[in-house]
């Protein structure tokens, strides 16, 4: 890396902004490097639209019939249809064709993909969860050189967009692949690999725990969280939440999924913190919200809940006297309106309650949930900051955060001091527009004129 007792070259910004470098705080990286590869399937608005995209995807294969067809990015919650197998398999043929909604939480598979993947007899074809999630795993299983190159290209287009590190929940852990790809000459990102609870053994095992540097990386790659899921999502219906949704979605009793008992999670917890590991929950509902912050009492663990998206009031404050991270994904709040204002109507003054959140006292680190959302942090800030996108009227903007608290949101949150002093080998961004007095799109598409991480440039045009 840098040395910084040598100067290399002087740089004259000419009026330019600069600011610490941004983190995303929530990445599914491979995932999000994968989509470009994927046939695309946001925007649309029934299952018999997808369903003809599909067919023309496969006319244009010329006969393939051994290679999956993976769509990415259906929001199916508002359709006025439902997806079924049958309408796949009608198109479709031989084919084994896995769709992969928006939220990660379903696959839509028809009967060829239901077969091959061990999932013959599901009656649907609509799998939820860690059915949805095994499907979604063992499609993105891709040569070793050809995941590294997407992903490399996928680092490059993030430090583009100022982004210097981004805390990677890939699951079981991505802390192997990202060691190769440093150890190889990848050096775009700073990376925090979350742990999951199915490799938590193994972790402990080899000594790791949370912020520890891995060697070989030049302190690059750090360990991350202990991740955990403890509900779905709103388009699933299965956010787990104290009203019952207008459908039951997949539950049973109308409400949601609990997929991790309070009891369960902790335990899980308090051993994780024993060992040395933060926890990073993931809790959309705001029933499952309150049980999370349950647990963090109980264990007496550090950490952040993931998404935050739907609050109690009493829970708003709880963030702040347990200390722990509000990691919410504001974009999500501008893709999830239309959906939350049918399925929480009369709620949604407590959904994504940023600047309820900062007034009690609690920390906020936002990031993408890429690839459900898109890896550029300047779309979460534009979406805290003004709360609509579009020229759509503003989703309750009283919940609007200023543009320093959405930026200080989007910097290392936790990991050390971000002050830039002389001679420091700095993780920077450098600005060609003033982001304390963009307007809505100027914030969404600010123009990046060079990133640097550790005293190298990532990215740098026109200086």
């Amino acid at each position: 890396m840098h040395n910084p007792m040598t100067v290399d070259e002087v740089i004259d910004l000419d009026g330019r902004y600069v600011l610490p470098g941004l983190w995303d705080h929530h990445v599914h990286f491979d995932q999000w490097a994968q989509v470009r590869a994927r046939l695309d399937l946001a925007g649309v608005e029934s299952a018999v639209a997808a369903a003809r995209l599909v067919a023309a995807h496969i006319a244009a294969q010329r006969g393939d019939l051994e290679t999956p067809v993976v769509g990415y990015g259906f929001r199916d919650a508002l359709w006025p249809d439902v997806p079924h197998r049958e309408v796949l398999d009608e198109i479709s043929g031989a084919v084994p064709v896995v769709l992969i909604s928006a939220d990660l939480h379903s696959a839509w598979l028809n009967s060829a993909a239901l077969r091959r993947f061990g999932h013959g007899g599901h009656a649907t074809g609509l799998l939820r969860e860690d059915a949805a999630m095994q499907v979604s795993g063992e499609v993105g299983t891709v040569a070793v050189d050809v995941a590294d190159a997407r992903c490399r290209a996928a680092a490059q287009a993030a430090a583009a967009r100022g982004v210097v590190g981004v805390v990677d929940m890939e699951k079981p852990w991505s802390l192997d692949a990202w060691r190769r790809r440093m150890t190889n000459g990848d050096r775009s990102l700073r990376v925090a690999g979350a742990v999951w609870p199915e490799r938590l053994d193994d972790a402990i095992a080899q000594h790791l725990r949370t912020g520890l540097v891995i060697d070989g990386t030049n302190e690059l790659l750090t360990v991350g969280p202990c991740k955990v899921i403890i509900d779905g999502s709103l388009n699933t219906r299965t956010a787990y939440c104290h009203d019952a949704y207008p459908a039951n979605g997949d539950s049973a009793d109308g409400f949601g999924l609990l997929l991790v008992r309070l009891d369960e999670l902790s335990q899980l917890m308090r051993r994780a913190k024993e060992a040395g590991f933060d926890c990073a929950v993931h809790a959309i509902g705001d029933r499952a919200n309150a049980t999370a912050l349950q647990a963090f009492a109980l264990s007496g663990a550090s950490g952040s809940i993931e998404h935050a998206q739907l609050l109690d009031d009493d829970d708003v404050r709880r963030f702040a006297q347990l200390r722990v991270v509000a990691s919410v994904q504001p974009e999500h709040a501008l893709d999830d309106r239309d959906v939350a204002d049918h399925y929480w109507a009369g709620r949604t003054g407590r959904a994504f309650p940023l600047r309820s959140l900062l007034d009690s006292g609690a920390v906020l680190a936002f990031g993408s949930d890429a690839p459900v959302a898109p890896l550029d942090p300047w779309l979460a800030i534009g979406a805290a900051v003004h709360r609509t996108r579009d020229g759509r009227p503003r989703w309750h903007p009283e919940q609007e955060i200023t543009a320093i608290e959405a930026l200080t949101a989007s910097m290392a949150i936790g990991r050390g001091d971000t002050t830039l002093s002389a001679g420091d080998p700095a993780d920077l961004v450098v600005l060609d527009a003033d982001p304390f007095t963009a307007e809505r799109d100027g914030l969404r598409t600010m123009p990046i004129a060079a990133t640097m991480l550790g005293g190298d440039w990532t990215h740098r045009i026109g200086i």
